[in-house]
């Protein structure tokens, strides 16, 4: 297998907004009332612990893809003729070591990751269990893209609307708190109540990925949503999710927070975040149209606009959110 056919395994394409996930929690917790060095230094330090763990987050979602290859080789053989396990670019042997060889490089490191932080390779790693929040948000996240795509630990691939869930939960909420624990604690509410409302858009939004392999998924024993139901209810059972939870954070940007209402559940600037609310809200609706407008386009259209849409939002969520704590 060449290096080329390694990058293609690993869809490049779909590692930006893991990244993004990673800097933008980092950089909420660093503008946040949480955070452990009130001068809030920008050290060095700093610095190397939020790109490891970017870089970490990518791998891990690159091994995620390459291990679902593995799993989709049937599907793929009618949905995705041109990948390199389909071609024979790479065997199945040879996915599963790239898989392994990532998923290594990709959760090895976060042991390092702790908070508060302490200076020096040995301290970290021998930091108490507690401090090493961000290995732990990784290991979950790691078993949930094994939950996602092999049969021995479920397949929720295959299972309906367990697939949204097992795409929701690590991509949207723990991915956001991981970033959190480069730099502070997750053992207050607020990382957890911004993960949830990533976590509840994809739980919509990831759907829309699944509307241009229905064949293939159909003849593979994938249940996904458009499957199990046809286009027209899939639209209207992950619609909601488009507007919703950024629907939410408009109240939320200025709630208290219940576990000391003397201060915000959010501690960003109020009304940047209030504005990114309103912003998301309008934008989620009009991809809802689109999605409406002829649901069974969707399904003869390999990346319908509504797909591009939904990465587009969820990154421009993750630097409005990070706009909104350094401001």
């Amino acid at each position: 297998m060449t290096f080329q056919t390694a990058v293609r395994l690993s869809r490049p394409f779909t590692l930006l907004p893991p990244l993004l996930g990673i800097l933008s929690g980092a950089v909420c917790a660093f503008g946040s009332a949480h955070n452990p060095d009130p001068e809030r230094r920008l050290t060095l330090s700093v610095l190397l612990v939020v790109a490891v763990g970017s870089l970490c987050a990518s791998l891990l979602n690159a091994a995620s893809n390459v291990l679902n290859q593995v799993t989709d080789l049937e599907v793929d053989r009618v949905n995705k003729p041109d990948r390199p396990l389909v071609t024979g670019e790479a065997t199945v042997g040879q996915a599963w070591a790239l898989a392994a060889v990532l998923y290594v490089l990709a959760f090895v490191p976060t042991w390092w990751v702790v908070v508060p932080p302490v200076e020096g390779f040995l301290a970290r790693a021998l930091s108490p269990l507690g401090t090493h929040e961000c290995f732990f948000l990784f290991a979950g996240g790691l078993l949930f893209t094994l939950v996602y795509s092999l049969p021995s630990f479920g397949r929720t691939k295959a299972r309906g609307i367990w697939a949204n869930v097992t795409i929701a939960i690590p991509r949207g909420c723990l991915l956001k708190v991981a970033g959190w624990t480069m730099v502070a604690s997750s053992r207050t509410l607020e990382p957890w109540a911004i993960g949830a409302l990533f976590g509840l858009f994809l739980m919509g939004a990831s759907t829309t990925k699944d509307f241009s392999d229905v064949e293939g998924d159909r003849a593979g024993g994938c249940r996904t949503l458009p499957v199990l139901y046809g286009n027209r209810k899939a639209v209207a059972i992950i619609s909601p999710f488009f507007v919703l939870p950024w629907l939410l954070l408009i109240p939320l940007a200025f709630c208290p927070d219940p576990a000391d209402p003397a201060q915000r559940l959010l501690t960003g600037n109020s009304t940047v975040l209030a504005l990114l609310g309103a912003l998301l809200t309008g934008w989620g609706a009009y991809t809802v149209r689109l999605l409406a407008r002829n649901p069974e386009e969707l399904s003869a259209t390999e990346n319908h606009p509504s797909w591009r849409h939904m990465y587009l939002m969820l990154m421009a969520a993750q630097v409005g959110f990070a706009v909104a704590y350094v401001v």
